[in-house]
């Protein structure tokens, strides 16, 4: 089995190193690096690609010591690795119009609405949503921060994850 990576490495020496070592150590074998230092991403950081060989256990438990060391993983075989974000907001939600808070919370950058639930009070000042976020990977703490901007600019109380 194969697998292509695409990791996010800071570029200070012995990061690509750091990266490297578990892959070897658990068994899978290096079928290719690419790795250019003067591509870099919008936070300054070195995406690098890497294709490993391995049966997929072997795989599996690559992915999860890269994680475990903190190596951000921000692609498998293609695929982009998302954030889950939780926030609660209180407030007059309903008349304040949910489809534009929606709308202004999807134009964050890397961030979507992937799960909205709805608590109707009888007191449209104490009406809950709890709305569930995918961010691309590294952007959580940025996105945490739009979201609270935008309740914050609808008058509502907002809630993150801690």
């Amino acid at each position: 089995m194969r697998l292509n990576l695409v990791l996010e490495l800071l570029d200070v020496p012995g990061q690509l190193l750091d990266a490297l070592n578990p892959i070897g150590r658990l068994g899978a074998n290096i079928v290719a690096v690419i790795h250019q230092r003067d591509v870099k991403t919008e936070r300054g950081t070195i995406p690098v690609q890497i294709t490993i060989e391995g049966d997929k256990q072997t795989l599996n438990q690559v992915l999860k010591v890269l994680e475990d060391d903190g190596i951000q993983i921000m692609q498998v075989d293609g695929i982009v690795r998302k954030e889950k974000i939780t926030t609660i907001m209180v407030g007059n939600i309903v008349d304040q119009d949910l489809k534009d808070t929606v709308n202004l919370l999807n134009k964050v950058e890397g961030v979507m609405v992937a799960d909205l639930d709805l608590k109707i009070s009888d007191n449209p000042e104490k009406s809950a949503s709890r709305i569930m976020f995918e961010a691309e990977l590294g952007r959580k703490k940025e996105a945490m921060a739009k979201i609270k901007e935008i309740g914050k600019q609808k008058g509502f109380l907002v809630i993150n994850e801690v």
